[in-house]
């Protein structure tokens, strides 16, 4: 199955835009855990972004049930989206966002394209990744750029509460960007090799936030452009961090689980 691709525009269309090198492309991706509903959400809205770019758009299963990879892929089928399980490259248990981001980082190299992250628990605005594409262009300094979350009423939530009274700014920040909607550049993809990530972790998006500012990047929050997020879709287990924390951090620490 073809992933939804536009084509690549050619080198004198590109240094037409306002006479500056573009990215060629956007890599959009969602990785995927058996949150299916949420995902397809996610799905038709990326499907339905407001894109000028040449763009992909992959989702990875990361060892979802057999019944929900057999939905998920239907559904994909219907949308026109690439699924690649994870159970095909790896018998490494869930999750693999380290797998994730290691092949994505050389496929987008090798492109010279952005690697854009969209989570299955986000639900993105039709203008949103084109707004994520056109402030990495206006900051050559970019490592990430990331939207603001938000709830159904569009107050800013998890992971960006430290970002409430910064609504319709954009914000140079040294705190982390999630991974939730977040444009990382081709500046931090040839920075910063992925293949140093600490593979005793299991999620990095405050390792590579601090890459980027290490190497002399800046991150953006978006806080005008904000994404629908339901926190931890995908990972309900997670919930226990509101309604139990003792519990929650029982599990995290006795089963090793949700290492940052």
């Amino acid at each position: 199955m073809l992933s939804l691709q536009r084509a690549l525009p050619t080198t004198n269309e590109k240094r037409a835009f306002n006479n500056i090198d573009l990215m060629d492309s956007l890599h959009i991706i969602t990785p995927v855990k058996d949150s299916i509903d949420s995902t397809i959400e996610t799905m038709e809205a990326v499907v339905a972004s407001q894109l000028d770019v040449p763009y992909t758009y992959t989702l990875y299963n990361d060892f979802s049930t057999p019944e929900n990879t057999e939905r998920l892929h239907r559904e994909a089928a219907r949308l026109g989206v690439e699924v690649i399980d994870l159970a095909t490259l790896t018998d490494h248990p869930s999750p693999n966002y380290l797998l994730v981001l290691q092949r994505c980082q050389r496929l987008a190299l090798e492109a010279d394209a952005g690697l854009l992250i969209v989570e299955s628990d986000v639900t993105v605005k039709p203008h949103t990744l084109q707004s994520l594409y056109d402030a990495a262009q206006r900051h050559a300094d970019s490592g990430i750029v990331a939207a603001v979350t938000v709830d159904e009423q569009e107050a800013i939530n998890y992971p960006y509460l430290y970002a409430r009274g910064w609504e319709g700014r954009e914000v140079d920040i040294k705190k982390h960007c999630s991974f939730c909607c977040s444009l990382l550049t081709p500046q931090l993809l040839r920075a910063f090799d992925f293949n140093n990530l600490d593979a005793g972790k299991n999620w990095f998006d405050v390792t590579i936030s601090h890459a980027s500012l290490a190497a002399g990047l800046h991150n953006y929050l978006l806080c005008q452009q904000t994404v629908l997020h339901r926190p931890h879709g995908s990972r309900p287990w997670k919930q226990l961090k509101y309604t139990n924390p003792l519990k929650y951090y029982w599990r995290k620490w006795t089963k090793g689980f949700d290492k940052i």
